[in-house]
């Protein structure tokens, strides 16, 4: 008898094991990674993964009563051995239950079929003599474009004004055969590129020399490639990639965002035919004809966001991780709360590959772990052809204020938007808030209307509308206040819309264009607009932090930072690591053509040291200032960190379970002198009421997170539905 052990796909904490199924006589030809169709419980039909196989005795006792796999989904099986193996990982290391991560690795919904799509096509089966077909004109037609081209599409038929039934006559009569093609959808499929010709600089040979004997040598290395804002990273990338694909091994290309993807795909398609792209805005049918194409081999480079580290890719011998800095890389909104920079270290380690993490502004991470050796430390410091970074000017929007100036635009921005236009150039302007006003405040009272649901301040839009960011919750600004009932409302705040209107009275012949999540819905809503940006059918691009990312347009020699203190005003430890990656990543989308470029920077707390040091593009100094303060509070780098929320609708029983967990781990574990072990809280979580339940955050700093984890799962933690467990958090509330 043949057993199968499965995971079976449901999404409760509680259900953290696999399960024993038979293999009737009609499925003996199962293998671990098929998907399956089993009973579970009182469900009829679920679907589950087939982990392991094993042949016992007919008369080996069972606890249960073995039940029958039902059927299968796919035509062959969906994981690989190494996808086996990292869906494990990943639900060992974030404390998640298996089938969590299976489905990672699946292009749409559980449990669902994906219908292929195939067309029909027109061959010469044999030789013909024209002058039989001289009374069957039509016939002839359709003979001499299959001689011509040597093969045609039936969709093709009506364009040339062939009937159907004439095809089907030279079929019957065995002249013509017609076969069925699988259809393989790829929206990039007609995005062209040219390669550009120059010389790489000696710091870029230098980088490709180092990464290229970790590639030969077959085994695990990491580096980090610190690049000035157009140093030429990319191209490092690209030629790494050819040594790869010359070594006959694949190539994983991230990018933090899909607004980057069409940029990496042009980039990488002027030099490379076998690419596919993955990102969550293709159609589930797109999705899965990609991972179609990365499994039969077809494909040797694969880019794009977090999720395209779970394609079915093998023999993996290059990772990328591009802007490694950039909070995208995280998921923390559902489980498993993975961050896609340490899922692709280990993932190249599966591998045997050689992952390279890239950024102007490391993290500080990463670049701690460079500096003691645990990377590579591979530095670009200077722009291509020795271009300079762009001149940077602090405008403090506090004597703006004083001055009378009550816009969102400081006088010296605007002018330079005017001198800018003047010579016909280009200026990006970036504002890291979306909407008209970001909250609608009670003068009287001071009560910020907020969501019913999550409790965060809900954003004015020029509709009319307030919105929630987070929930996608609608409705209508209030006439009185919903606490004391004045009607002393006032809108607060700069957005995205606030900002185009400032800039069509200030430049009222400027072409303005706005990106920002309300600008670029679609597949291709980021591509299309920077597409018409760099085409210089407009001025002006500005929007939130998707403009400051990646983008490489010759013409932009002007940027504007605004609010660039914002993120200073938030209790995260990140705050100023944020605040000098956004001012050094905006700024350097100013001058990577032969122009020069200038940047404005405007903010109230111009002498803040992350505002100095950006605005300096001195990343050592801020580093060198940053590291100190982090391991004074024992944060990161330092630590590893842990985030639980506790969460029950009653208030009370809510913060006495975080207690006990807080008295737990302090009784267990803080105790431990072997390591450093420190346990915060509870305290209400950023978001303290979602949907009338009640959350409180606890916080953990450890330097042995297995410790952590173990903690963990021995008191099944991981296993109850009102505990969420965030490894490695972005935030600490």
């Amino acid at each position: 008898m043949i057993i199968a052990i499965v995971c079976v796909n449901v999404t409760t904490n509680a259900i953290d094991k696999n399960f024993t199924y038979r293999v009737p006589d009609s499925l003996k030809f199962l293998k671990a990674g098929w998907r399956v169709i089993v009973p579970f419980g009182g469900i009829k039909k679920i679907d589950g993964f087939v982990m392991n196989l094993h042949e016992v005795d007919d008369s080996t006792p069972f606890e249960f009563e073995l039940k029958d796999i039902i059927g299968i989904i796919d035509d062959e099986p969906w994981f690989t051995t190494t996808m086996l193996h990292e869906a494990r990982w990943l639900a060992d290391f974030y404390l998640c239950p298996l089938s969590q991560t299976m489905t990672l690795f699946m292009p749409g919904r559980r449990g669902r079929k994906i219908v292929a799509k195939f067309e029909h096509v027109l061959k010469l089966a044999t030789s013909f003599d024209a002058e039989k077909f001289s009374r069957a004109p039509a016939q002839l037609k359709l003979l001499r474009l299959l001689e011509e081209r040597g093969e045609l599409r039936a969709t093709e038929l009506k364009t040339e004004k062939i009937s159907s039934s004439t095809a089907k006559l030279l079929i019957d009569a065995g002249i013509v055969v017609a076969e069925q093609r699988r259809i393989l959808r790829d929206s990039y499929a007609q995005l062209k590129s040219v390669p550009k010709t120059f010389e790489l600089t000696d710091d870029q040979c230098a980088a490709i020399a180092a990464v290229e004997t970790s590639l030969k040598s077959h085994r695990f290395n990491g580096f980090l490639l610190r690049g000035v804002t157009g140093s030429g990273k990319t191209q490092v990338y690209i030629e790494l990639a050819k040594i790869t694909r010359q070594l006959q091994r694949r190539v994983i290309i991230l990018v933090p965002e899909i607004s980057l993807t069409g940029q990496a795909v042009l980039n990488f398609k002027a030099h490379f035919a076998d690419i596919a792209v993955i990102h969550s805005r293709l159609s589930l049918e797109e999705r899965s004809d990609v991972f179609d194409k990365i499994r039969s081999g077809e494909v040797g480079i694969v880019i794009g966001a977090r999720s395209a580290l779970f394609t079915p890719i093998d023999n993996v011998g290059l990772i990328v991780v591009d802007e490694e800095q950039d909070s995208s890389y995280k998921q923390d909104k559902i489980a498993p709360r993975y961050h896609a920079r340490i899922v692709a270290e280990e993932f190249a380690k599966f591998h045997d590959a050689t992952i390279v993490f890239g950024s102007a502004t490391p993290s500080l991470e990463n670049f701690y772990r460079a500096k003691h050796g645990e990377l590579t430390l591979l530095e670009l410091p200077r722009r291509v052809l020795n271009n300079p970074l762009p001149e940077v000017e602090r405008v403090d929007m506090r004597g703006e204020f004083r001055d009378g100036n009550r816009e969102v635009l400081s006088r010296a921005l605007v002018e330079l938007l005017k001198k800018t236009l003047a010579e016909n150039q280009q200026a990006i302007l970036l504002l890291n808030r979306r909407g008209w006003s970001t909250v609608v405040m009670c003068r009287e009272c001071g009560t910020v209307v907020a969501c019913p649901d999550c409790g965060l301040p809900m954003t004015y839009h020029a509709d009319g509308k307030l919105r929630c960011h987070r929930c996608d919750i609608e409705k209508d600004p209030p006439q009185n206040c919903p606490k004391c009932n004045s009607r002393r409302i006032k809108f607060l705040g700069t957005g995205t819309e606030k900002l185009e209107r400032a800039l069509k009275i200030a430049l009222p012949n400027a072409k303005v264009l706005r990106m920002d999540r309300d600008s670029t819905g679609g597949k291709f809503g980021h591509q299309k607009i920077l597409d018409a940006f760099a085409a210089h059918e407009y001025d002006i691009l500005f929007g939130t932090q998707m403009v400051a990312k990646g983008h490489d347009i010759s013409g932009v020699t002007a940027v504007g930072i605004l609010s660039a203190d914002a993120a200073l005003s938030f209790s995260n430890f990140r705050a100023a690591e944020t605040c000098f990656e956004l001012i050094t990543q905006a700024a350097g989308r100013a001058g990577r053509a032969d122009l020069p470029g200038k940047v404005i920077v405007q903010a109230y707390n111009v002498d803040a040291a992350a505002i100095r040091f950006g605005c300096a593009h001195d990343y050592e100094k801020f580093c060198a200032n940053e590291f100190p303060q982090r391991k004074e509070v024992f944060f990161p780098p330092f630590c590893r960190l842990v985030k639980l929320i506790v969460t029950n609708t009653d208030e009370l029983k809510a913060k006495a379970q975080a207690k006990e967990i807080v008295k737990l781990f302090r009784e267990e574990v803080g105790r431990k002198k072997s390591a450093r072990h420190e346990i915060f809280g509870p305290i209400p979580a950023a978001i303290a009421r979602l949907r009338d339940v009640y959350r409180f955050a606890v916080l953990i700093k450890s330097e042995d997170l297995s410790r952590v984890r173990n903690f963990l799962r021995t008191h099944e933690l991981n296993k109850r539905p009102d505990i969420t467990i965030d490894i490695d958090p972005l935030t600490t509330d």
